[in-house]
């Protein structure tokens, strides 16, 4: 029997300055390149620093046995795709509510992305390796603007208010992550989020910016060089 392939989109930027490509069911296994031909290659040579999170959602097995990349569908972006490389807009495959098995699978990898980015902030070193990316931010630095992000620009669409500092507590953020994956159940009724969002770009877009950040800490790490 022939594995299932992993269904992929590729989103073009409007002017066609960069691109994305994404696992449509893997939420969070996403990134962009300069051409739609470089973000396959690239979301391809992810796959292996996906696993953990597929693990954490005890669905490592489905994951070893999904086949090649195979795109479903090519779509257009905003500018955030031209600017950063990032996917930004719900495909025609995101329509809608979910069935309670899918969202529930769809949250399970979102709280993996979580738990995934919550070890490696514990075991990188607090100063980062300087680069491009972010301006050169350390780990809590990221880690505010990870948490930030969530409290003003994805949770609000489902209803999710929390104060700063009390996502800045381990009781406090994982209160705001209960009533964020509350706040998805309760809208899945009539598959809304708010603006331009569907709930199942919401869980990928979170995921994405989740793990696109635990990632970079992973390659800054200077713990080895410490050492």
């Amino acid at each position: 029997m022939n594995p299932s392939p992993v269904r992929t989109v590729v989103e073009r930027g409007p002017k066609g300055k960069r691109a994305a490509a994404y696992a449509i069911d893997w939420p969070g296994w996403s990134r962009g390149a300069k051409t739609p031909e470089a973000a396959v290659e690239v979301l391809e040579d992810y796959r292996d620093r996906y696993r953990p999170i597929a693990r954490l959602a005890g669905l490592e097995p489905e994951f070893d046995a999904a086949g090649p990349l195979e795109i479903v569908e090519e779509t257009t972006g905003a500018g955030m795709t031209d600017f950063w490389g990032i996917a930004w807009a719900s495909s025609s495959l995101e329509q809608g509510p979910m069935q309670e098995d899918q969202l529930e699978r769809r949250l399970s990898l979102l709280q993996a992305a979580w738990q995934f980015f919550d070890e490696v902030a514990a075991q990188v070193s607090p100063e980062l390796a300087k680069g491009p990316r972010g301006g050169g931010r350390d780990r809590d630095q990221i880690i505010r603007h990870v948490i930030g992000n969530e409290r003003h620009e994805y949770a609000r669409k489902v209803g999710v208010q929390t104060e700063p500092e009390e996502m800045l507590t381990p009781d406090g953020l994982r209160g705001y992550r209960e009533q964020y994956i509350a706040g998805i159940r309760e809208h899945n009724v009539d598959g809304r989020a708010g603006r331009f969002w569907t709930l199942q770009f919401l869980i990928r877009h979170t995921a994405y910016h989740v793990l696109d950040h635990a990632w970079e800490m992973e390659d800054k790490d200077l713990s080895a060089a410490e050492g």
